[in-house]
């Protein structure tokens, strides 16, 4: 078997309310015996988009109750429409001189020009969310932070698949026509990872299941992800998913009367007749640990991840209306499998690379670099995502996933 190695990247996250590019909100009023701590989050769009960002906020004043009960007020500054830019470096430095403790960057384009701007203020705590240079910049005073959304999407998959083989049962479709189109933003590890484990999801109940994936260069482009779903559609997908910020792919999977399921948020509300079911980051496990740890005076931890068997990947609410049967039960039990370690998601005797077995892998070592003393990510019968560094470094690219575009 020959080797593989696997390459490191990673990706997006956080936000708050809907305003113009750089605008910022504040939200106080502790009472006068509770602990206050002031904290920047940073976000690259607004709420407006009902996904990625949107999700932020939930996380962010779902933290912020939790904490009050806990005697902890959070003075809040978030910035939203920050570009993966100078504006970002500039966007740090305002939160810093407006005197936020903790500044959490939301987008995985953000750490460069974080890390130009942390050496200036080590009595402040910056974190990265979705990024990984916190485990080799050798500092202090930054932090990176994911979840293992890899399993909500196996999950997500599962569900789609089901709905797959239903229409195939029922005649709708023949085996070969069950085909599903991912919108991507980017060919990172994050998002390979993402629809990897989506397709392992549907492929595990439906066997016959073919993928498509296209790339749109932007993590949130409604236009450009709702181009890229139709698309899809005209190439005869029937299933459509996405790794994007936006409602769009759902909406236009309603229109073409084909199934989605979708991330950050339930998108059953704006898609009612297609999308099935989302999963999504629960931020405010995140948030809560954080701040807290900083207020009582104890270490933020350097790369922290969790996952679903801890609360922080979580599924929307299923659209039973229109899931095959028997589809909510499937996912309870899908879920119990992934939280007691039954079931390993990258389980590397259901899929192959070039028709072999992956048998080595590796996350990246200390320094960044692949070398012979790399961690091993494939042991025990599969591949260990997200265990090395809390970013993900799946980058393979799996028979039966067909890749439209080159990576952006």
């Amino acid at each position: 078997m020959k080797k593989i190695a696997i390459v490191l990247v990673a990706v997006m996250f956080v936000c708050s309310f809907a305003f113009a590019g750089g605008s910022a909100d504040t939200a106080a009023q502790a009472p006068a015996d509770t602990n206050t701590v002031k904290v920047g989050l940073l976000c690259i769009g607004d709420e407006n988009d009902q996904g990625y960002t949107y999700n932020f906020i939930r996380g962010r004043d779902e933290a912020t109750k939790l904490l009050a009960a806990d005697g902890i007020n959070v003075e809040w500054v978030t910035k939203y429409n920050i570009g993966e830019d100078a504006t970002c470096t500039d966007a740090n430095i305002e939160a810093a001189e407006e005197g936020c403790q903790i500044i959490f960057n939301n987008s995985y384009g953000f750490e460069p020009f974080m890390l130009e701007v942390v050496d200036e203020y080590p009595e402040i705590e910056f974190v990265s969310c979705t990024n990984c240079a916190s485990a080799f910049d050798g500092r202090d005073n930054t932090h990176n932070a994911f979840a293992n959304i890899y399993e909500g999407r196996y999950i997500a998959g599962v569900v789609a698949g089901l709905k797959l083989q239903q229409m195939i049962d029922e005649g709708q479709i023949t085996p070969d026509q069950a085909v599903i189109g991912y919108v991507g933003a980017y060919s990172f590890a994050e998002v390979i990872s993402g629809f990897t484990s989506y397709f392992l999801g549907a492929r595990s109940v439906c066997p016959s299941v073919t993928m498509k994936v296209t790339f749109v260069g932007s993590w949130s482009d409604a236009t450009a992800e709702s181009d890229a779903a139709l698309a899809l559609a005209d190439m005869g997908c029937v299933m459509i998913s996405q790794h994007s910020d936006n409602t769009t792919p759902a909406t236009a999977a309603q229109s073409r009367n084909i199934f989605h399921t979708g991330y950050n948020n339930d998108m059953t509300g704006i898609a009612p007749n297609a999308s099935l079911i989302s999963t999504r980051i629960d931020w405010a496990i995140y948030f809560y640990e954080a701040i807290k740890a900083y207020v009582e005076g104890e270490p933020i931890p350097q790369d922290w991840c969790k996952g679903m068997g801890d609360g922080a990947v979580v599924m929307t609410t299923l659209n039973e209306a229109i899931a095959a049967p028997g589809t909510a039960e499937k996912i309870l039990e899908v879920e119990q499998a992934i939280a007691d370690g039954t079931l390993q998601v990258f389980d590397t005797s259901t899929f192959t690379v070039n028709g072999e077995e992956l048998t080595h892998a590796y996350a990246l070592d200390t320094d960044g670099d692949f070398t012979a003393d790399s961690e091993e990510a494939v042991y025990d019968g599969a591949f260990h995502e997200s265990v090395f560094q809390s970013a993900p470094y799946f980058t393979e690219r799996i028979d039966g996933i067909e890749w439209l575009n080159s990576a952006y």
